[in-house]
């Protein structure tokens, strides 16, 4: 998926619906997250297409930078796991998501593991602040492209984070 990123593609925030109808009406601002976990998917999705309009909106006022400059940025975001989440729902006003994100850096498979913390303020979830456990290469005992993907997708890396 690239910045213009087509309808019909598959949403990278991994949940294996088309953009269209997953990620994008969030970031066209059709559509609200309802919950901490949507939140968090929209918002590696539109890390991955370099929105940072999206990303500053949708980020505590409190905690939120000025800007965010991807001009340095070279990461390729591949796709997205969640490992844990607590509370977050949309009766909740906190929400707790952990999560493993795959990119492609340097001709490397890497990964960022955080946990991510939320606040819903009115009808509207915030991402408030993060604490990264691991990050850097993927280490593989079999790193050919038939080897089961890194990210835990179950599919082959040729036919995942690979592409």
């Amino acid at each position: 998926m690239t910045n213009n990123t087509s309808d019909t593609e598959t949403c990278l925030c991994g949940t294996g619906q088309a953009y269209a109808a997953c990620c994008g009406p969030f970031h066209k601002r059709e559509r609200r997250p309802a919950t901490a976990l949507e939140l968090m998917r929209s918002r590696f999705s539109a890390y991955a297409l370099r929105n940072a309009a999206y990303l500053l909106d949708s980020w505590d006022i409190g905690s939120r930078p000025a800007d965010l400059d991807f001009s340095r940025e070279t990461a390729d975001w591949r796709s997205l796991q969640i490992v844990a989440c607590k509370k977050g729902a949309a009766h909740d006003g906190k929400g707790i998501v952990e999560f493993k994100a795959f990119y492609r850096q340097d001709g490397e498979d890497c990964c960022l593991h955080e946990i991510s913390r939320f606040v819903k303020t009115g009808q509207d979830w915030f991402y408030l602040d993060g604490v990264i456990k691991a990050a850097g290469k993927v280490q593989t005992a079999n790193s050919g492209g038939n080897a089961p993907c890194a990210c835990g997708s179950g599919k082959k890396f040729k036919r995942c984070c690979g592409r």
